[in-house]
């Protein structure tokens, strides 16, 4: 079932980075962030928990895409499901959540960046709908 993330669920959450997307990020610092993000109404984040065992299975977190030359929307920063769990349709349910949320808002549109390597989010993310517009480069400073 979707639901919003709480402060609990941040072991799952951990776990659901390392395991789904690689990252390795502290509980501390995934607890501070968790606190701070969902009280900014900047920043949508939802969770999928399996009914029977209440387990956090996967979550989708997006925020405000707003600029000089485009309606607002979404920007997906991360979408992520168990790699057990994946196949049961609950990256598409977390999607299904995002875009209500993206209407209610009247927002025009929801995008994201997906690694060249990624082919199978790639395959998923066509199949629910949503296509491919440019290829570009990432440019990053890190202080």
């Amino acid at each position: 079932m979707l639901r919003d993330l709480r402060e609990t669920d941040v072991k799952a959450i951990c776990d659901i980075n390392q395991e789904a997307l690689g990252y390795s990020f502290s509980p501390e610092e995934t607890a501070s962030q968790l606190a701070r993000l969902s009280q900014d109404s900047h920043h949508f984040l939802l969770g999928y928990e399996d009914a029977a065992s209440h387990v956090l299975l996967g979550y989708v977190h997006a925020e405000v895409y707003e600029s000089l030359y485009s309606k607002a929307g979404f920007n997906i920063l991360a979408l992520a499901v168990l790699p057990q769990a994946q196949g049961q349709g609950i990256g598409k349910g977390l999607l299904q959540g995002l875009e209500e949320e993206a209407k209610r808002r009247g927002y025009g549109f929801i995008r994201l960046n997906s690694a060249d390597h990624r082919l199978g989010a790639h395959a998923f993310y066509e199949k629910v709908g949503y296509t491919c517009d440019k290829v570009q480069k990432r440019f990053i400073r890190i202080f």
